[in-house]
């Protein structure tokens, strides 16, 4: 039966050599079919020519094999399909037929747990999609979602493969409702590698989290050509859609490193503190650092002034395990701090307010930065630790217009939602609407917990004064000392420190130094917790 069919053995370049012709009569023996097998694997191993190598690698690019050993552990990569070629017709197409057509898809383990992966090969088609090679994603992202394991995309492609058409595009598709079925079921992480242009970039902007490399990484729906022909406008690759404008001006990057091999060393970390899928744990580290130690520092931190500044960062790293966090988005919407950590070895989503920049206050991109981080973390049962330190909602036209009001019921509807372990901590001030989005008591906080410098209200004593005695103010012989003391008989009234205690709005005024040991002990008390939404299809997010 063998001999009657052609076979067809890739030379080491993106075209195919010629089927060998069977010999009449010969039935080869299993010796001889393994040896054949062999010479295919080694060719599909080997890839495309040296030349197509070498400019990958004047780009500063590694190849599609060196970036899946650099994510998994050593040895434990299993290739599904290194044998499928495309099945396409014309434009010369059928005489190029390389293995793998441009994509390796398979499974290994990252520190022990199991991880699925697919690397696009830009030596192969430029890493364009075709309908094989979508085929080949499709197939690992099914087997991903049903084995509940985390899914990386190693993305290096020119969009999709022009010459099949609406196949390709077909291809796509497929991927994006694989990437919307596993939301919130399975980790998805998006690694750019290269250009990621047209509908390709929908697929990343899916997932949970996406990594560039600076000046190899470019993702945009038009290109610049485009755009010039279009608009009449001027723009690189990489000021369109670089490493540097997606984790700085449109959010769409959350991690940016130099190079390759910092990025996927990072991929794997993040990995180490992720579930596997919504129904499992993040798994626990043992550390030295003790729960119960005093972070005397914070006294000192943190000024009792309201309106001094000072980098919240500091706070976060005295009261988690060792000092280290891994913050999301750390140079989009800095006013706000995403970052995972871990206290008493288990992992923590924190969300803090951070007074070193615009005063920390709430405005359109903090909002959807840290609604979002919150849905991420209450879909993979990561507690949540709120940092609140926070002046209201950036006041403006700009703001308003720009739909503040959605975007601010974004965060509210994010904590409103959330079923996981959450404890709140007023480090200093906590202002109106702002106050209340932050994880209050009212929206649902398991424990609030206060400082005791803190200031809850409606607004600052100053502002507030200023409405409640207006008229007073104005009619005073002297009004500035009228104001002072008027001031500080709302704060003594109001906004004292113990004023949210005895209303049952939080839970207990602490020690900042025992800021760590508090949190340790509630989140541990809190690790049983269970708690069930109404019976609904989903909810309507506001947009």
């Amino acid at each position: 039966m063998f001999d009657t069919v052609p076979r067809q053995v890739c030379a080491p370049d993106t075209a195919c050599a010629p089927p060998a012709e069977p010999v009449p009569g010969v039935q080869p023996d299993l010796r001889g079919r393994s040896a054949e097998l062999g010479a295919i694997r080694r060719a599909a191993l080997s890839g495309p020519s040296e030349r197509a190598t070498r400019a990958q690698r004047v780009k500063g690019k590694l190849t599609a094999r060196e970036r899946i050993d650099l994510l998994l552990d050593d040895g434990s990569f299993c290739e599904i399909e290194p044998l499928r070629r495309h099945r396409a017709q014309g434009f010369g197409l059928e005489n190029r037929r390389p293995y793998t057509d441009g994509v390796i898809t398979g499974w290994g383990t990252v520190y022990g747990r199991k991880v699925f992966a697919y690397a696009q090969d830009f030596r192969i088609f430029g890493g364009s999609l075709g309908e094989a090679h979508a085929s080949k994603i499709h197939k690992i992202m099914d087997m991903a979602i049903q084995a509940g394991a985390p899914l990386v995309s190693l993305n290096d492609g020119a969009g999709a493969r022009i010459q099949e058409g609406v196949s390709a595009l077909a291809g796509y598709g497929g991927i994006f409702q694989r990437n919307a079925k596993a939301s919130g079921v399975i980790p998805q992480i998006s690694v750019m590698l290269g250009p990621c242009a047209g509908g390709a970039a929908y697929s990343p902007a899916l997932t949970d989290f996406v990594f560039m490399v600076r000046k190899t990484s470019q993702m945009f729906i038009t290109g610049p050509d485009v755009i010039q022909a279009v608009t009449g406008e001027t723009v690189s690759h990489d000021d369109l859609g670089g490493a540097a404008v997606h984790s700085e001006v449109s959010g769409v990057a959350h991690f940016v490193y130099d190079d390759e091999y910092t990025c996927l060393d990072e991929v794997r970390y993040l990995l180490s503190m992720l579930p596997s899928n919504n129904l499992g744990l993040p798994p626990s580290a043992l550390t030295s650092d003790p729960t119960d130690r005093r972070a005397e520092s914070l006294l000192d931190l943190v000024p009792a002034a309201a309106g001094r500044a000072y980098d919240m960062t500091g706070v976060i790293e005295e009261i988690v395990d060792d000092g280290e966090h891994f913050e999301v988005h750390e140079r989009w919407a800095r006013n706000i701090i995403c970052t995972l950590a871990r206290i008493g070895g288990e992992v923590v989503g924190i969300v803090a307010s951070q007074p070193a920049f615009q005063a920390g206050v709430l405005d359109m991109r903090a909002s959807e930065k840290a609604a979002r981080f919150v849905r991420f973390c209450d879909a993979f049962n990561i507690p949540l630790v709120t940092l609140v330190d926070v002046p209201g909602f950036l006041p403006g036209v700009a703001q308003e217009h720009g739909g503040i009001i959605r975007h601010g019921a974004k965060l509210l509807y994010a904590y409103c939602n959330a079923t996981v372990p959450r404890v709140s901590v007023v480090v200093r001030k906590a202002y109106g609407g702002a106050y209340i989005v932050m994880d209050s008591e009212s929206v649902g906080a398991d424990l609030a917990f206060a400082w005791p410098a803190n200031e809850i209200a409606v607004m600052g004593a100053e502002g507030a004064a200023n409405v409640i005695f207006r008229k007073e103010i104005a009619e005073a012989d002297d009004p500035d000392s009228t104001r002072a003391r008027l001031v500080k008989e709302y704060k003594n009234e109001v906004t004292h420190p113990y004023h949210a205690a005895e209303c049952g709005l939080v839970h207990d005024v602490i020690d900042p130094a025992e800021t760590r040991e508090v949190l340790a002990r509630s989140l541990a008390m809190l690790r049983t917790k269970h708690s069930e939404l109404p019976r609904r299809k989903h909810g309507n997010l506001p947009i």
